[in-house]
């Protein structure tokens, strides 16, 4: 008769996609570590969560190859009992368990108190802003709020994470604290889309009240604002980043598209025209700003006349910050309806003339930097540098400014005053300015 194995449970969480998913690992293991659960971020654990993306196809496959590793594991014995939770199992939950039948249980994105329950730990209200972040220590994830109202044609977020709910101003205070007390200098400020929070419990756009009240909060130096809409745009928002040192003077802002033709077919709500002069206001109002934007081509009949007034508008526009990527033809969205026209390899080719085109705006806008002195956070130490980033820039996606190691000691989560001394397309070298 063979024995279970008494060895101690650990609960190994796996987190996969957006930074949306890193900030719903670190709840899920602030509640399992509440409840005296012994809980790790992709170590070893004989328990296994995997917290899955569902967006677009590449996310898709790569939790779908995720789930069946883990599967290959239990087989072998090596680990014990495998869940999964987030956006693909929200999404798919009929044909994963019908496709990967082992899995011991599979949760959507709203199932946080029965995931807990299968994991043998209770779901405790009262642990406002308790989390076990899983980003450096000077940095952290904040979600203030959840789902989304807008009814992009091409976006299957709605309905992987529902309609539009904003978290009450006092507890997103509550939480900035308790990251603040842990070491956490820069809260980066997450949610579908930020421009619409408050409308559902306030009435109104309320951004630009919250982000008052965090800046009080003690020891956080700065706030960066991620994923905003261009429709509605709250400008208060800008008056006060022009004014409040705290509030990095960047924005995240995906524009998606440019030609009317393709805005209107996306359902964006805007035009050429007000998106344009919606940017200008921005660099207006606050000058020097950063815009990190992303942009999708090969949208269904997208025509080459419309991406060469997409690659003509980037030219015109000089993003500091900015993504690309293909077009993915996600089921059950309005677009799915349309004919996914766009061959791959032209999809493909599009991306690539765009990042072209930026790579060489980023060098560009780089060179006016050396001379400069900046302030920067010190987020790493990687080979032969200490790797740092100043507030017009967000970590992973954006420029980094390296500072050699062997001139100078530099503390990790500490920040210092640099001067830019060589820029390449995407990466800042400085010397520490005694």
């Amino acid at each position: 008769m063979r024995t279970k194995s008494l060895k101690k449970n650990k609960i190994n969480v796996i987190t996969l996609g957006c930074s949306k998913n890193v900030y719903d690992s670190e709840v899920l293991m602030g509640q399992l570590k509440a409840s005296g659960k012994d809980v790790v971020h992709e170590e070893e654990g004989n328990i296994v969560v995997i917290n899955t993306c569902g967006f677009i196809n590449n996310a898709k496959e790569e939790s779908v190859n995720t789930i069946l590793e883990y599967m290959q594991k239990k087989e072998d014995g090596e680990v014990d009992k495998v869940f999964v939770t987030g956006c693909l199992s929200e999404r798919y939950k009929p044909d994963l368990q019908k496709e990967i039948p082992n899995v011991d249980q599979y949760f959507g994105t709203t199932e946080l108190p029965g995931l807990l329950k299968a994991l043998g730990a209770d779901y405790k209200h009262e642990l406002i802003g308790e989390r076990l972040t899983t980003t450096p220590k000077n940095y952290a994830y904040l979600k203030i709020a959840e789902g989304c109202d807008r009814p992009c044609s091409f976006c299957a977020i709605p309905l992987m994470r529902g309609k539009h709910k904003s978290t009450p101003i006092e507890n997103l205070v509550v939480e900035a604290e308790k990251l603040s007390a842990n070491g956490v200098k820069e809260l980066i400020l997450i949610a579908q889309d930020l421009t619409y929070y408050g409308l559902d419990i306030y009435k109104k756009r309320n951004l630009a009240e919250l982000l008052e009240n965090l800046v009080k909060v003690e020891g956080i130096e700065w706030i960066r604002l991620h994923y905003a809409f261009p429709t509605g745009f709250p400008m208060d928002v800008l008056d006060l980043m022009n004014r409040e040192p705290k509030i990095c003077n960047y924005i995240d802002i995906p524009l998606q598209h440019i030609t009317d033709s393709i805005l209107k077919s996306m359902r964006r709500g805007t035009t050429k025209e007000k998106t344009t002069n919606l940017l200008k206001a921005f660099r207006e109002t606050v000058p020097g700003m950063t815009i990190r934007t992303t942009l999708i081509v090969g949208y269904p009949g997208e025509t080459q006349e419309d991406f060469e007034e997409l690659r003509d508008w980037v030219r015109e526009m000089r993003f500091e910050r900015m993504g690309c990527f293909t077009y993915s033809h996600e089921e059950n969205t309005h677009a799915f309806n349309l004919e996914d026209d766009v061959p791959e390899d032209v999809k493909q080719d599009r991306a690539n003339e765009i990042m072209e085109i930026q790579s060489q705006i980023s060098w560009e806008l780089n060179q006016e930097k050396i001379g400069q002195e900046l302030k920067v956070v010190i987020d790493r130490k990687e080979g032969d540098y200490f790797v740092g980033r100043t507030e017009f820039d967000s970590p992973d996606v954006d420029n980094e400014v390296l500072i050699n190691a062997s001139k100078v000691y530099l503390k990790t989560g500490e920040f210092a005053r640099v001067k830019i001394t060589e820029a390449a397309d995407f990466d800042l070298y400085a010397d520490v300015v005694s």
